[in-house]
C-alpha cells in the first residue's frame, strides 16, 4: 500500500511532525518535510535519511503562502506526485486575555490556522491528482477551552472547523481530509523536554501510528475527527 507514495508534513524537524515522518518512512512513504530553519532542516534530514533518496527537507514558513506554494512544487517535482499532506505546524502562547499580546494572537493565528489553510490550498491540484489525504493536527485544545488558552484555543477550534468545511468541500475529489486532536504529548512544545518522566503521555511516534492506520483503512472509510488521549495518567 505505501510503496512510493509521498507525503509532506509541515512542522516536520521534531516533535510530531518528525514522529510521524519517521513511521511513514519506515513503511515505505518518501517524505517532504519543511521546517523554519534551515539548520533544523538539515539536521532532521540526516537524521531521517542520511542519503537523501527518499527524504527532501524544505526551508518553508506556513505563514507565508508563497513558501508553501514553492514546498508542493519541490516535493512533486522531486518525487512526482503528493499523497498525503499533514498539516502539523503549530505554536502555542499563553497568558489571561488582558496579558495576551497582539503579536502573540496574530502569531498563533497565522501559524495554527492560516498556516494550515496556506498548506492545503496549495497542495489541493497534486491532491486531486492522486485523490490523496489531508490531515491537519490541532489539539485537544481545539474542543475544550482553558485558561489562559484564548488565543490557543480560538485557532485550534478554528483548525478543527476549518479542516470539517474543507472535507465538505473536497470529498467529490475523492480527496479525504480529517482532523486528528491530541491530548498531552511529550514533546518539546511550548518550551517542554521530552523525558522518561514524561512517558506516561502519547509519543510523537503513537501520532504516526494513527496517520499509517488511516492511510491503510478503505477509501469508503473516513474518520473525520479523531481525539487522541493518554490511556494513563501521571503517576
Amino acid at each position: 500500500m505505501s510503496q512510493n507514495k509521498v507525503a509532506y508534513i509541515t512542522g516536520g524537524t521534531k516533535g510530531v511532525g518528525f514522529g510521524i515522518a519517521e513511521v511513514l518512512l519506515e513503511n515505505g512513504f518518501k517524505i517532504a518535510f519543511s521546517g523554519r530553519k534551515a539548520e533544523d532542516v538539515e539536521k532532521a534530514s540526516k537524521q531521517l535519511d542520511a542519503s537523501g533518496d527518499n527524504v527532501l527537507g524544505i526551508i518553508s514558513d506556513v505563514k507565508n503562502f508563497d513558501d508553501e506554494q514553492k514546498a508542493i512544487s519541490k516535493v512533486v517535482e522531486k518525487f512526482g506526485r503528493l499523497d498525503l499532506v499533514i498539516a502539523n505546524a503549530g505554536l502555542g502562547h499563553f497568558a489571561p486575555i488582558e496579558d495576551l499580546s497582539i503579536d502573540d494572537w496574530q502569531d498563533m493565528i497565522d501559524t495554527n490556522l492560516t498556516g494550515v489553510f496556506y498548506t492545503l490550498k496549495s497542495s489541493i491540484d497534486a491532491l486531486k491528482k492522486t485523490e490523496g489525504y489531508f490531515i491537519s493536527i490541532a489539539s485537544l485544545a481545539g474542543e475544550y477551552f482553558f485558561e489562559k488558552g484564548s488565543g490557543y484555543n480560538a485557532s485550534k477550534f478554528g483548525v478543527v472547523g476549518f479542516t470539517q468545511a474543507a472535507m465538505l468541500d473536497l470529498r467529490k475529489y475523492n480527496i479525504k481530509c480529517s482532523v486528528i486532536l491530541p491530548g498531552s504529548i511529550n514533546t518539546y512544545f511550548n518550551n517542554s523536554e521530552p523525558s522518561e518522566e514524561e512517558s506516561w503521555k502519547i509519543q510523537p511516534r503513537d501520532v504516526g501510528d494513527l496517520v499509517l492506520n488511516m492511510m491503510k483503512m478503505d477509501p469508503r472509510v473516513l474518520p473525520s475527527k479523531i481525539e487522541l488521549r493518554a490511556s494513563q495518567v501521571k503517576k
